[in-house]
């Protein structure tokens, strides 16, 4: 199984899950997003807001592909270019962080460790532009099929994934609690496991590491 990471281009934008493509939830504001919704083209809207994004800011989303399906997404920007980010009753977003907007992970593909794979490129991303930490807001509600609508699109990913991938609650709201990763955090995943693994191997003699695999040739 093959698994790599692209950014998010225009061409790219066409990927994304159908009610996602048509989704302005994060890139207009309410009013803004109702009328698109009513009696324009939120497709076509959301094509402007990526365009004029990569074309003044940069790469702002990535998507996971798995043997050359897509199977995930993360959307990113700072909150100026959102002006949803203001709505909420944990905002605003602290000044030296990136809003991470949406996650998904297509659920054949779930459970398969993508959403943090995708953090982590976000991560290296931003780091590289000089960013210190992503904030995010989450959605706390109990996952409860039985429960009324009341609330933003699934766009707004679970709080409980946000701090599963490293997030730590940073303004506590019992439905909408706003999220921050460090990114010197989100990078040191791989090179603490990489750190374990050596120690591990370090402890061990060579003969030792060789044992287990002649005693299972001769049985």
């Amino acid at each position: 199984m093959s698994r790599r990471l692209v950014s998010l281009t225009l061409d790219t934008l066409e990927e994304l899950p159908g009610s996602c493509r048509q989704c302005v939830f994060w890139e207009l504001d309410p009013v803004a997003a109702d009328r698109a919704r009513a009696c324009g083209d939120p497709g076509l809207e959301k094509e402007a807001w990526v365009s004029q994004t990569l074309l003044e800011w940069g790469s702002c989303g990535k998507l996971a592909y798995v043997d050359g399906m897509p199977a995930g997404f993360v959307m990113y920007a700072p909150p100026a270019y959102l002006p949803r980010s203001m709505a909420f009753p944990t905002s605003p977003v602290s000044a030296d962080a990136v809003l991470l907007t949406t996650a998904h992970v297509v659920p054949p593909f779930a459970g398969g460790g993508l959403g943090r794979m995708l953090v982590q490129g976000v991560a290296r991303d931003l780091t590289k532009r000089g960013v210190r930490a992503i904030e995010a807001f989450g959605d706390a509600r109990p996952v409860d099929p039985d429960l009324a609508d009341d609330g933003p699109p699934s766009c707004l990913a679970p709080a409980d994934f946000y701090l599963s991938v490293g997030f730590k609650t940073v303004r506590q709201h019992p439905r909408f609690p706003r999220l921050r990763l460090e990114l010197r955090t989100a990078l040191s995943w791989k090179s603490d496991v990489e750190y374990a693994l050596e120690k591990l191997l370090g402890s061990m003699s060579p003969e030792s590491l060789l044992r287990p695999a002649t005693r299972a040739m001769t049985n």
